[in-house]
C-alpha cells in the first residue's frame, strides 16, 4: 500500500508539471502571435499614412490648369529651305533688274514701270536694257515724255493702224499695252529673226546713222546704274 501510493504521488506530480508546461508554451505562443499582429497593424498603418501622405502631396503639388491660356505656335516645317537665287538677266534677279530699270525711267509716263517691263522683255526674249535704252530716246521719259507716249501710249515711236490723232504713228490704249506691243514688235520682228543687237537692229529701226549710238549710249548708263 505504502509503494502504490507513492506511485500515485509522482504521477500527480508529472499532471500538475505537464500542464505549467503546456500553459507557459500557449502563453509563449500567444505572445508571438500577439507580435504578429502588432507589426502588421504598424505596417498597415504605415501604408496608410504612405497614401494619405501621398495623397496630400498630389493634392498639394496639383497644377490647376484652369487659368492656363492656350498660345498658339507656330509649327516649325521639317527643314527649311531656302530658295536658291534666281537670275534673269546679267546676274540680276528679276526685282534687282526692276529696280536698275526703274533708276532710269525718270519721274514722268514711265516712272514705276520698271518691273513690268523687266518681266514683259525676259517672257518675250528680248533685252531689257535696249528696249528701255529705246525707250527713252523715243519718248524723251527720262526727262519729260512726248506727246505720242502721253496721248497714245505709243513709246517705241511704233507706226501702224489705228493711228494716233489720224497719223502714221499707232495708238495703244493703255500705257500696258503700249509697253507691251512695243516689246513684241522687237521680238517678233527683230530678236525672232536674228537682229540682236542695237546695230543689228538700227538700219530696220530708224533711219539716219546716229540712232545706234544714242540707244548704246542709254544702254550703257542704265548698266552702269
Amino acid at each position: 500500500m505504502g509503494k502504490t501510493k507513492i506511485i500515485s504521488c509522482l504521477l500527480i506530480i508529472i499532471s500538475v508539471l505537464m500542464v505549467s508546461i503546456g500553459l507557459k508554451l500557449q502563453e509563449k505562443v500567444d505572445l508571438q502571435d500577439d507580435d504578429f499582429l502588432s507589426f502588421n497593424e504598424v505596417n498597415a498603418d504605415n501604408v496608410t499614412a504612405s497614401d494619405s501622405t501621398l495623397s496630400k502631396s498630389m493634392t498639394e503639388y496639383r497644377v490647376d490648369d484652369s487659368s492656363i491660356t492656350a498660345i498658339d505656335m507656330e509649327t516649325a516645317p521639317a527643314s527649311v529651305l531656302i530658295p536658291p537665287r534666281v537670275e534673269v538677266f546679267d546676274g540680276l534677279t528679276i526685282e534687282e533688274l526692276a529696280a536698275k530699270l526703274d533708276k532710269n525711267l525718270g519721274n514722268d509716263l514711265l516712272a514705276g514701270k520698271g518691273y513690268f517691263i523687266a518681266v514683259t522683255c525676259i517672257n518675250n526674249g528680248v533685252d531689257p536694257y535696249v528696249a528701255t535704252a529705246i525707250m527713252l530716246h523715243e519718248t524723251g521719259c527720262g526727262s519729260k515724255c512726248s506727246n505720242l507716249a502721253r496721248t497714245c501710249f505709243n513709246v517705241g515711236g511704233q507706226k501702224g493702224s489705228p493711228g494716233c490723232n489720224g497719223g502714221r504713228y499707232k495708238k495703244f490704249n493703255t500705257l500696258d499695252e503700249g509697253i507691251v506691243g512695243f516689246v513684241y514688235n522687237l521680238y517678233k520682228n527683230y530678236y525672232g529673226v536674228g537682229l540682236d543687237t542695237v546695230e543689228k537692229i538700227a538700219p530696220r529701226y530708224a533711219e539716219g546713222n546716229s540712232w545706234a549710238g544714242k540707244i548704246n549710249s542709254f544702254v550703257n548708263k542704265i548698266k552702269n546704274s
